[in-house]
C-alpha cells in the first residue's frame, strides 16, 4: 500500500501534543488538535454568559494551547502564519473528522488504561489504512495495541519525539509486534525527509534507547556525587562542553527538564527492571525532598540552582540549602584542554590521577557498560544507541564511540581490578581481537555487530564533509576555506576559518571558487559543517587595522569583500548558499548576492553591523534593498519607500530572523529559494538545487540601473531615527551610524526615484563603513563584542 500523509491529527493539547502540531505545521502539514471537553467554566467563561455547551468552551483546551504557542520560548512555530494550519477542536464533537486524517497522534497522559480507551474510540473512526502513533515515553507499544481491530494494530506504532519537537532532533520509532514492516519503513523514511529528525529503530523496552541510557547515567552522576563529595556546581564544570555534552552539563540540564518529568521517566524505569540495575533508578532521598518542596528546577525559579541578583547558588545535596556555585579545578583540566580533538581530551580525564578523573571515570565506566548490556534489548545495533544519545541529549560522541575514544582493552582492564562485570557484548568484541567497536576502511564506517563488523547505513541525503573530504581529496585550500568536489559537476566552499569568519583568506578562495567553476565545474556550493554558517567578517582584524590608523588596508579589504560578492552574484555558473544557524554580517551578505539560497529551518540571518557601530560593508545594504524590488510583482506601481524603511529598520535595528520561513518573511530568502528541514540534508539539497539551475540552462543576472528614495527619502528615514533617539529608545551613537545607513540606502542626495547601478551604492557604502570604522565609540564597541561576546551601548 502506498502511504502519503496530507493531513493529521494530534490528541492531547499539552506543551508536547501543541508542539508536535506546531512542528508539523512548520513543514504545512494540515493539523486537527483535539482534547477534552471541560467539566466546568471559568470565571472569565461565566462573565461572558458562556455555557458548558458553548463551542468556545468545548474546545477550550486545544483553544487555549494555541494561544500559548505564540508566547512559548523557544518558538515552536517557525512562522506565526503557520497557526492557521491548526484547527482546535474536541474528543466529544469532532471524533468523527479523525476520518479526514491519514496519521493519528496520541499525545495523553501517560495511562494505559486511559490510552486504550481513547484507542477504542479512534479504532472506531479512522478509515482503513490510517497510521496511528503513540508519542509516549515509556509505556509500552504491545500493550497499548492489545484489542484492538488487525488494521488498526498492523497501522500502530510508537513515534517518540523529544521536547521541544521543531528543534531536539531525535525520533524514536518503535513498532509493535504486529506493525507492518512498510509502515515502519514507511513512517522512518517519512520522519527523516519530510519531519526532519534523525530516526532510531527502538524496541519496545521500558523508556526505549534515550531515556533508558541518559536517565541510567544521570542517576550514576547523582549517586557518585554524594559517595564522593562532589558540589552540584563541581560536577556541572565537568559533565558539559569539557566532555562532549550539552552546556547544561548535568544539573542544569535537570532543572530545564524539571525534576518532577524526570522522577517519572526514573519511576517508569524503576518499575520495570529488577535487582541491582533496579536500584539505579531509585531518585536519591534528597531529590525526592526537593520534589516535595516545590524545587523542580527552571519552572519553579528554584531546583540544583537558584538565581539571586547576578548571583548562581547550587543546593548541597546534604543540609538541602544554598551557596555559591563551585567549580572543579584540577591540573587535568588544564591539560586536557591543550588536547587536539574531543576523543583525546576525554581520555586524558578519564584516566587523571585527580578528582576530576575520579568522578568522570565512576561517571562514564557505568554507563558505558550498561549501553553495552543493552546492546540486543534496546536496540539492534550500537549505531542506533550512539544515534539516540547524540541526537536526544545532545552528546557529541555516543557511549560506544566514548568506549573506543579512551580505549577499549585499557578501560576493561580497568574495570576488571575494580571488581566490575564485563557484558558479554565487550568480551565478544575482545575475543576475536578486535580493538574498537567502530573502523573505518577504504573511507567506509563500519560498527560492531556482536559477531563481525557491519557497514553503518548512510542515506545518501547525508553528506560528512570530513568523511568526504577523506574520500575525494581537496581541490585548493587556504588557512580559511577549501574548495572539493562534491561529484556530478558540482564543487563546494567550505569556510573552516575562526568561528567561520571571513577574511582575506576565504575572500581570495571564493575568487578561485568562481574562477575554478566558470571553467571546469556545472555549479559552486557555499556550505560547511561548523557549529554556524558564518557569524561575520573578521572583527578583531577590522579592529586592529582601525585602532592602527590603516584605512588605506581597510578599504582594500573591503573593496575586495564586495567585488567577491559581485563575483558570485555575476558568476556564469549558479552559485548556491547552503546557511544555516547563526548565518550574520558578512554571512548574511555571502547568501544575498547568490543565484539561489537553500536554508536549513533553522537559519537565523540578519545584518547586524549596527551592534559593533558600524554598517554592513560587503553589499548587504544595497543586496537587501535589492532582495526586496525581487519580490516585486511586475507592472505594479510601487512606493521604495516603504521598501527603505523595512530595509532601514532591519538593518538599524539589526534584527536577526528566528527561522528560515521568517528569513523568507524579512526578504532575506525570496519565494524560489529552498528550505531544508532535515540539517544533515542540507548539502545534498543545495547541490540538487546547483545542478537542477544548470541544467535548466542558467544565466546571471544582467546589471541593471534601480531606482532609490534619494534626499526626500533620507529625510524621511531620519525622521522615524530621530524620534526613537529623542524617547531614549537609541543613543547619540546610534543616531550617527542610522544618518550613514539612510544617506547608504538613499542613494545619496538625488532626487526621489533616480535610477542608480550597484557600483554606485557599493562606493556609498563603502565610504560609510570607513567613516564609522575611524569613530572612537564604533571601535569600543567591536571591542566590547570581540572581549564579552555581547553589544555595547554607548
Amino acid at each position: 500500500m502506498a502511504y502519503h500523509i496530507k493531513k493529521a491529527a494530534v490528541i492531547g493539547s499539552g506543551v508536547m501534543g501543541s508542539g508536535i502540531a506546531a512542528h508539523l505545521a512548520n513543514i504545512g502539514i494540515p493539523v486537527l488538535l483535539l482534547d477534552i471537553v471541560p467539566n466546568q467554566l471559568t470565571d472569565d467563561e461565566e462573565k461572558k454568559g458562556l455555557t458548558i455547551e458553548s463551542p468556545a468552551v468545548r474546545n477550550r483546551m486545544a483553544a487555549g494551547a494555541l494561544k500559548k504557542l505564540l508566547k512559548q520560548k523557544p518558538a515552536p512555530l517557525t512562522s506565526k502564519k503557520n497557526l492557521s494550519l491548526i484547527e482546535p477542536g474536541n474528543l466529544e464533537d469532532d471524533l468523527e473528522k479523525l476520518a479526514d486524517a491519514d496519521w493519528i497522534i496520541e499525545v495523553v497522559v501517560e495511562n494505559l488504561a486511559v490510552k486504550k480507551s481513547l484507542y477504542e474510540k479512534i479504532d472506531r473512526v479512522r478509515k482503513p489504512g490510517t497510521i496511528v502513533t503513540s508519542n509516549t515515553s515509556g509505556i509500552s507499544i504491545n500493550d497499548m495495541a492489545e484489542g484492538r481491530s488487525e488494521d488498526f494494530q498492523t497501522h500502530f506504532l510508537g513515534t517518540h519525539f523529544f521536547n521541544p519537537p521543531r528543534y531536539l532532533h531525535l525520533l524514536e520509532v518503535i513498532p509493535a509486534e504486529r506493525t507492518s514492516q512498510e509502515v515502519t519503513d514507511y513512517m522512518a523514511r517519512f520522519a527523516e525527509d519530510r519531519l526532519g529528525k534523525g530516526v532510531v529503530l527502538a524496541k519496545d523496552t521500558p523508556n526505549f534507547i534515550a531515556n533508558r541510557i541518559g536517565t541510567y547515567g544521570l542517576l550514576v552522576t547523582l549517586r557518585e556525587m554524594e559517595a564522593r563529595g562532589y558540589s552540584v556546581g563541581e560536577v556541572d564544570s565537568v559533565t558539559g562542553t569539557l566532555i562532549g555534552r550539552p552546556k547544561s552539563a548535568t544539573f542544569r540540564t535537570l532543572d530545564v527538564v524539571g525534576l518532577d518529568t524526570f522522577m517519572h521517566v526514573a519511576k517508569n524505569a524503576y518499575d520495570k527492571t529488577e535487582g541491582d540495575e533496579q536500584k539505579v533508578f531509585e531518585l536519591p532521598p534528597f531529590m525526592q525532598k526537593m520534589i516535595d518542596n516545590g524545587w523542580i528546577g527552571a519552572k519553579a525559579k528554584q531546583g540544583f540552582f537558584l538565581k539571586k541578583g547576578k548571583e548562581i547558588l547550587e543546593i548541597d545535596s546534604a543540609t538541602l540549602e544554598y551557596s555559591p556555585a563551585k567549580k572543579l579545578k584540577t591540573p587535568s583540566i588544564e591539560m586536557a584542554k591543550q588536547q587536539k580533538g574531543l576523543g583525546n581530551r576525554v581520555k586524558s580525564l578519564v584516566y587523571a590521577d585527580d578528582r576530576t578523573g575520579e568522578l568522570l571515570w565512576h561517571i562514564l565506566a557505568p554507563t558505558l557498560r550498561y549501553s553495552a548490556e543493552m546492546h540486543g534489548r534496546i536496540a539492534d545495533d550500537i549505531v542506533a544507541i550512539d544515534n539516540a544519545m547524540k541526537w536526544g541529549f545532545g552528546w557529541t560522541q555516543g557511549p560506544f564511540e566514548t568506549w573506543d575514544a579512551i580505549g577499549v582493552a585499557k578501560s576493561v582492564e580497568r574495570m576488571k581490578e575494580e571488581g566490575d562485570t564485563i557484558p558479554e557484548f565487550v568480551q565478544n568484541l575482545l575475543g576475536k581481537g578486535y580493538e574498537t567497536f567502530y573502523k573505518e576502511e577504504d573511507h567506509t564506517r563500519y560498527y560492531f555487530d556482536g559477531d563481525g563488523y557491519s557497514e553503518v547505513p548512510v542515506n545518501e541525503k547525508v553528506i560528512d564533509l570530513k568523511r568526504y573530504k577523506k574520500q575525494h581529496g581537496v581541490i585548493k585550500k587556504n588557512s580559511g576555506a577549501s574548495l572539493i568536489d562534491m561529484g556530478d559537476g558540482i564543487a563546494l566552499l567550505e569556510f573552516h576559518s575562526q568561528s567561520n569568519a571571513i577574511g582575506l583568506d576565504i575572500m581570495q578562495m571564493i575568487n578561485f571558487a568562481v574562477d575554478e567553476v566558470e571553467k571546469n565545474y556545472k555549479g559552486l556550493v557555499i556550505g560547511n559543517q561548523g557549529k554556524n554558517f558564518c557569524v561575520g567578517a573578521n572583527l578583531g582584524m577590522i579592529l586592529m587595522e582601525a585602532q592602527d590608523d590603516n584605512i588605506f588596508e581597510l578599504d582594500f579589504v573591503v573593496r575586495t569583500f564586495q567585488n567577491a560578492m559581485m563575483k558570485i552574484k555575476y558568476s556564469t555558473k549558479p552559485v548556491v548558499a547552503a546557511p544555516f544557524q547563526m548565518t550574520l554580517g558578512g554571512g548574511a551578505e555571502v547568501c544575498l548576492p547568490a543565484a539561489h539560497i537553500q536554508a536549513s529551518m533553522e537559519t537565523y540571518i540578519g545584518l547586524v553591523e549596527a551592534g559593533v557601530g558600524l554598517i554592513p560593508g560587503g553589499g548587504g545594504n544595497v543586496g537587501l534593498y535589492l532582495k526586496h524590488l525581487k519580490g516585486l510583482p511586475q507592472g505594479v506601481q510601487v512606493d521604495y519607500q516603504n521598501i527603505a524603511n523595512k530595509v532601514f529598520e532591519s538593518i538599524a535595528l539589526a534584527n536577526v530572523s528566528t527561522s528560515a520561513e521568517e528569513a523568507r518573511e524579512n526578504n532575506f530568502l525570496d519565494f524560489a529559494d529552498g528550505i531544508s528541514v532535515n540539517p544533515d540534508h542540507l548539502l545534498y539539497d543545495a547541490k540538487q538545487s546547483a545542478l537542477a539551475l544548470a541544467k535548466n540552462g542558467y544565466q546571471p543576472p544582467k546589471k541593471e540601473e534601480f531606482p532609490v528614495v534619494g534626499e526626500t527619502g533620507y529625510a524621511t528615514l531620519l525622521l522615524g531615527a530621530e524620534g526613537m533617539r529623542l524617547s531614549g529608545f537609541i543613543s547619540d551613537h546610534d543616531m550617527k551610524i542610522a544618518k550613514k545607513l539612510a544617506y547608504v540606502l538613499a542613494g545619496g542626495k538625488l532626487p526621489y526615484g533616480t535610477l542608480v547601478d550597484e557600483q554606485y551604492m557599493l562606493d556609498l557604502e563603502r565610504e560609510a563603513f570607513l567613516s564609522l570604522v575611524a569613530e572612537p565609540k564604533s571601535q569600543a564597541r567591536m571591542q566590547h563584542m570581540l572581549v564579552k561576546g555581547k553589544p555595547l551601548r554607548n
